[in-house]
């Protein structure tokens, strides 16, 4: 009765949102990370990645089960290599082998465009994982060529926006000095092989870090007077692309201005622990609800303005097993029953019914030590507490939430 209870709810949500988020086809991107023990089966998955019109998915790892699940469902995935790898892909055959294990083995399928080589390696501080991060990369691109899979599945790593030491205004950012070193061949292989930057940004921290002088409108793209960068004369009204052309600034400097830079994680939590001031469920609702209109408007930042967002928002559930601040653990669309994580006010409106069927296997990768102080500073000041990942859908979900809940029990 409970699975014919979620999927006949997961069939209404598609048909509806089919009206609700024509626009939004083809340009959501949403984290699936599995930090917890209570998480639904991933065939359980499919129906709510679509019922949200998100057409791709970022994975931390190359989960054999969520890949057999989305098999021929057009949906895009980014798969994951996690930092405990790096030293075995220098390997040429155990990079072979992985690849032909974590990728070939799905395709054409499961439409696997992207491989992630570990993630914010640059700022853990780990002299060992820094040294393997690049010729992880280029063992995972050869494997990909001589497979024959290089012109189909791009290689790429995901950044911490701790990687900058300049960030504010965004015309003079600029990278850490100690990492220009190993950053520039990694972006000469971005060059050279068409693939994406990817970097991690979170206007919460910021605003956490300094609510004082950082205006909490112009974190969540509210209305606010915004500002100007004095030297460029761009004027900014919200902090994400702010950070965004901080990037673009910092990869000028190197020489590679024509790298497109992706978003691979943005959100806001909604909920946190006392001293984290922001993370509330209002907070969340208008954060990523204002991301998701800005997104559908296919509109660029002031440095690149005729050029689409890419952005994958996190994180589809909240898990409980993340470590850190309560935070960690409420970044989530929907909670593990299938549930909105957060509603319009009204208790119970649900996206699906609750599922029994669970999964307990966790991702694997530590957690990430504290990134080191950097020095940022005013509207765009990066703030050195380590995130896991985010986010929340937003205020555009949950009218048609609502609608399949009240059906849902008209039905049953």
């Amino acid at each position: 009765m409970e699975d014919r209870r979620f999927y006949y709810c997961a069939s209404l949500i598609l048909s509806i949102s089919g009206l609700v988020f024509p626009v939004m086809v083809g340009s959501i991107g949403i984290n699936y990370g599995q930090i917890a023990n209570n998480l639904p089966a991933p065939d359980n998955v499919v129906p709510l990645v679509k019922s949200i019109g998100a057409t791709k998915v970022k994975l931390y790892d190359a989960d054999p089960r969520v890949l057999k699940a989305f098999a021929n469902t057009g949906v895009e995935f980014i798969v994951g290599l996690g930092n405990e790898y790096l030293s075995k892909m220098r390997d040429p055959e155990k990079a072979q082998a992985w690849v032909k294990t974590n990728v070939q083995a799905y395709l054409p399928a499961t439409k696997i465009t992207c491989i992630t080589i570990g993630n914010e390696v640059l700022t853990f501080n780990d002299t060992g994982l820094t040294d393997n991060l690049f010729p992880a990369m280029q063992g995972i691109h050869t494997a990909l060529v001589n497979l024959g899979l290089d012109k189909q599945v791009s290689v790429t790593t995901a950044h911490s926006l701790a990687i900058l030491e300049v960030s504010y205004p965004p015309s003079a950012g600029s990278f850490r000095k100690d990492l220009v070193g190993c950053i520039t061949p990694i972006l000469n292989f971005h060059a050279k092989t068409n693939s994406p930057f990817l970097i991690n940004a979170y206007p919460f921290f910021a605003y956490k870090s300094n609510p004082k002088q950082i205006s909490l409108d112009f974190v969540l793209f509210q209305p606010n007077q915004g500002i100007v960068d004095s030297k460029s004369n761009f004027h900014y009204d919200n902090m994400l692309f702010a950070q965004i052309d901080a990037v673009h600034s910092a990869l000028a400097s190197l020489g590679y201005s024509k790298l497109p830079v992706h978003i691979s994680e943005t959100g806001w939590p909604s909920k946190g622990d006392a001293d984290e001031l922001g993370a509330t469920l209002e907070n969340a609702k208008k954060y990523n609800g204002n991301l998701l209109k800005i997104i559908c408007q296919r509109k660029g930042t002031p440095m690149r303005p005729n050029t689409d967002l890419n952005i994958y928002v996190f994180a589809l559930f909240n898990e409980n097993m993340k470590p850190g601040p309560t935070s960690e653990r409420n970044y989530g669309l929907f909670k593990p029953d299938g549930t909105p994580a957060y509603s319009l006010g009204i208790s119970g409106t649900g996206a699906v019914s609750a599922n029994t069927t669970t999964t307990t296997t966790t991702t694997t990768g530590a957690p990430a030590p504290p990134s080191p102080d950097n020095s940022s500073t005013g509207y765009l000041s990066i703030s050195a507490a380590v995130k896991e990942r985010c986010c929340c859908i937003g205020q555009l979900l949950f009218p048609l939430l609502l609608l399949n809940y009240l059906t849902f029990r008209l039905a049953f």
